[in-house]
């Protein structure tokens, strides 16, 4: 991968010689599971086997509270190739998936749709992302990618500068979701469980429930109120949190509940909103030491 320009970094790196700013060479998974803590459109209910989850080692943004840092800044993972890859598809649909989600992919998006044009799952592909892409990127998914399951994380340059060190990751995220409604269309719901479409995420971080608030009110004017919005309470103090004492703590009640009532009183017809139990490190996977499913 000579000059890598996958990302908005534009890092520029001969990734078949060296690590780009994702921290990763060649493909890499960390992580292999069936989820059932995304969406209710995305994992289903109770009785379903819930979604066939890949969660890719590296990330092209460096957020100081990231709670999975041990795949996206410690490199914890295994090599893949693309055609192991395929297999852990095949297993995971073998082993009653909804669909498969691929978390964290973009720095592997290459590999990916080798593995894609080799092998189209029978069910949606999901692409789980920070929503720190590029407009082509996302381009290039076009007829690979069913749903895009999306983070916007913040509006202000200063605060996504400062605790994810991308200043320009408004500019690229709000540009990046656009196209992923233009290369998926309308959202298509069957029987509860999302076929094609986005679900947009924002995590409320303590003391930045006003960005949250410009967060959604560009969501209303650009996307609409129809747009199915997960307005998320699992902020949990990790990693580097303990350097701004701002965020090295859990975000109060009063704030989580301002963005959730702005977003009702902004006539949004679907807000999915988490109990404050949520925030809490139990909910996240053990990577360290696991061996991919199936493999």
């Amino acid at each position: 991968m000579n000059k890598c320009r996958l990302c908005p970094r534009n890092c520029g790196i001969d990734r078949t010689q060296t690590k780009g700013f994702c921290g990763e060479k060649t493909l890499r998974v960390s992580h292999v599971m069936l989820h059932h803590w995304e969406e209710p459109e995305i994992s289903g209910n109770e009785q379903d086997c819930g979604s066939g989850t890949i969660f890719f080692t590296g990330c092209n943004l460096k957020c100081a509270y990231c709670q999975n840092w041990e795949i996206s800044n410690n490199g914890v993972g295994k090599n893949v190739s693309v055609e192991d890859l395929v297999e852990i598809f095949k297993v995971l649909e073998a082993a009653g998936a909804l669909n498969i989600n691929l978390v964290t992919p973009t720095h592997f998006v290459d590999e990916i749709l080798s593995s894609l044009k080799i092998y189209k799952p029978k069910v949606p592909v999901v692409w789980n992302t920070s929503g720190y892409e590029s407009v082509e990127t996302i381009e290039k998914l076009k007829g690979f990618v069913d749903v895009f399951l999306t983070d916007i994380k913040y509006f202000s340059p200063e605060l996504s500068k400062k605790y994810s060190a991308a200043e320009n990751y408004f500019k690229c995220a709000s540009a990046a979701i656009v196209k992923m409604r233009d290369v998926v269309g309308e959202d298509i719901i069957v029987d509860g469980l999302m076929k094609k479409g986005i679900i947009v995420r924002h995590m409320v971080l303590p003391k930045c429930s006003s960005d949250s608030i410009k967060v959604l009110d560009w969501i209303k004017e650009t996307l609409g109120t129809t747009t199915i919005l997960s307005i998320m309470n699992q902020y949990t103090p990790c990693f580097n949190a303990k350097m701004y004492p701002e965020i090295n703590q859990k975000v109060p009640s009063i704030e989580y509940k301002r963005v959730v009532n702005y977003a009702i009183t902004q006539g949004f017809t679907k807000v999915y909103a988490q109990e404050e139990c949520s925030a809490n490190a139990e909910f996240i996977p053990e990577f360290k030491g696991f061996k991919p499913f199936g493999y």
